[in-house]
């Protein structure tokens, strides 16, 4: 624990670039040293250090310290170094790594893996949000790991879809490991891979942390896609640091007059890979993970707009649903011969037109797996959120939201606004 006081102590010398404490340690030989020091040591280790930076160093204040490592304890955030096995390779080689991550979760084994970092403007489009949803679904199914910001918009919606394929996900903050973790999202994610910070808790970085992010963020990663971006953005920082990195950058087309695809068109247009599928970006990975990467194991459904939900008939209701309903030119997959009671009319219905019954309930549930019954079985009342149906089938997080997608496919759920679900089916 002593030594542990001595990590983060360093790794909360903000005012100190994260080079420069990676300097200390490599000209200092332990963290150890580099706390007890003094001013004449600093300067007679690393000239170039700034007045700011000394003031910073000779700032040998715990309470702070103490405090973060009790939360650790607390919140069972794990403390990597890097001077631990843990601490992924292909980020210690960066010109500038930060010299602790502080984890929840479990940091897999990125070394041995493709990883994918995929962000973008958090005003993305409806077409941005779909994109990005896909991509993370496709590059997660294919075998790869899926590293992203969290953030709302094109970086909450990539991590979205690879939760939903049950991949892994690493999501890396740019705030402190305690206040960025308020969010379900990144608690989802925590359990299918991992979420790091190289911020302690209770650290106040401020919004510089969200700049320092990008550089942890493509440093995880082999490759990088830029899915929605303006001329002005965040995510076009990102793509300069990730080039630096020597990562491959790849970025999706946009339409000629989107605003929103502004910035990634211009990297199009200076030579940056367009990448419209998941194989775009991990074609070449596989050849480095053959026993890793598999080409097309299946596309993420896209999101449909749900009809608004006709109200659910009662059990006793002699209303009936008409026998000789149009057939669609291409019907959703429903079961067979399941009742769609919001299906949209598209001619009138023939006036005292014979009345089909309702299928049987168990006929309906008999092509259900066990999880996805259990969930049906949990929504008992219209609207339920996904946190009640965790609590109440006892299934993890990532199973939940995997089959509820499976559910959605088949007819027998619809999604509402909030996280919120209602079952889509008819008692006899």
């Amino acid at each position: 624990m002593a030594e542990l006081q001595y990590w983060v102590w360093l790794s909360e010398r903000h005012s100190v670039r994260p080079r420069r404490r990676l300097e200390l340690l490599e000209r200092m030989g332990d963290v150890r040293k580099v706390y007890f020091s003094e001013e004449a040591d600093y300067r007679a280790a690393l000239p170039e250090l700034t007045p700011g930076e000394l003031k910073n160093l000779c700032d040998k204040d715990l309470e702070q310290v103490n405090r973060a490592l009790e939360r650790c304890i607390m919140d069972h955030i794990q403390i990597v170094t890097i001077r631990d096995a843990a601490y992924p390779e292909r980020l210690r080689q960066t010109y500038d790594p930060p010299v602790a991550l502080f984890v929840r979760g479990r940091l897999p084994q990125l070394d041995d893996n493709a990883s994918v970092a995929i962000v973008g403007t958090r005003k993305a489009t409806p077409y941005g949000l779909r994109t990005a949803q896909r991509l993370g679904y496709e590059i997660a199914h294919c075998g790869a790991i899926v590293i992203s910001g969290l953030t709302s918009g094109v970086d909450a919606e990539a991590a979205v879809g690879a939760l939903r394929a049950d991949g892994i996900v690493i999501g890396v903050l740019g705030g402190a490991i305690d206040t960025s973790y308020s969010g379900r999202l990144a608690q989802d994610v925590a359990v299918r891979g991992a979420v790091i910070s190289e911020f302690g808790p209770g650290s106040g970085i401020g919004k510089n942390g969200f700049r320092m992010r990008n550089r942890i963020t493509s440093g995880l990663s082999l490759a990088a896609v830029v899915v929605e971006a303006p001329e002005r953005s965040g995510a076009l920082l990102f793509a300069e640091e990730a080039e630096s990195q020597g990562r491959e950058l790849f970025a999706v087309p946009g339409n000629a007059d989107a605003a929103c695809s502004a910035g990634t068109n211009a990297l199009l247009k200076d030579g940056v890979r367009p990448a419209t599928c998941a194989w775009d970006i991990l074609a070449d990975l596989a050849a480095i993970y053959p026993d890793k990467i598999r080409q097309n194991p299946g596309t993420a459904p896209e999101p449909v707009e749900q009809p608004r939900m006709v109200k659910p008939l009662g059990p006793n209701s002699k209303l009936k649903v008409p026998a000789n309903l149009p057939p669609l030119t291409d019907p959703p997959e429903t079961g067979e011969d399941f009742v769609r009671v919001r299906e949209p009319m598209r001619q009138k219905v023939i006036d005292k037109a014979p009345a089909r019954e309702y299928i049987d309930l168990e006929q309906q549930l008999s092509g259900l797996t066990e999880p996805q019954l259990k969930l049906v079985t949990a929504m008992t009342e219209p609207g339920i959120h996904v946190d009640d149906l965790i609590e109440k089938t006892g299934l993890p997080t990532h199973t939940v939201l995997a089959e509820l997608t499976m559910l959605q496919i088949k007819g027998f759920v619809i999604p509402e606004p909030g996280k919120r679900f209602t079952l889509n089916i008819q008692k006899k």
